[in-house]
């Protein structure tokens, strides 16, 4: 696949396709992943810029708070939710 994105999301989306199926991350875990500990808010940004969804698994991304987040898949959070508990997320 041909990722074209800026370097930050191509670095995001990149740690995102490491995250096992079944398993979420909040985007406080993925800035630190990706050596960016203060850039949760830009990782939430990429995600929302993900043209790749599901195949780039920004659907397990979600809030500290435990909240979902955003979701840019066809479908939106409903699409998110769905997603997660096909996978066995406990959400």
């Amino acid at each position: 696949m041909n990722l074209r994105g800026t370097k930050f999301q191509l670095r995001v989306w990149k740690y995102l396709k490491k995250i096992p199926k079944g398993k979420v991350q909040t985007y406080k875990q993925v800035a630190i992943g990706i050596k960016s500990p203060k850039s949760a808010r830009a990782v939430a940004n990429a995600c929302a810029k993900n043209p790749y969804a599901p195949k780039i698994p920004c659907h397990r991304v979600i809030r500290s708070d435990g909240a979902l987040g955003g979701y840019s898949g066809r479908g939106g959070i409903k699409q998110k939710l769905k997603l997660l508990r096909s996978e066995k997320v406990a959400i």
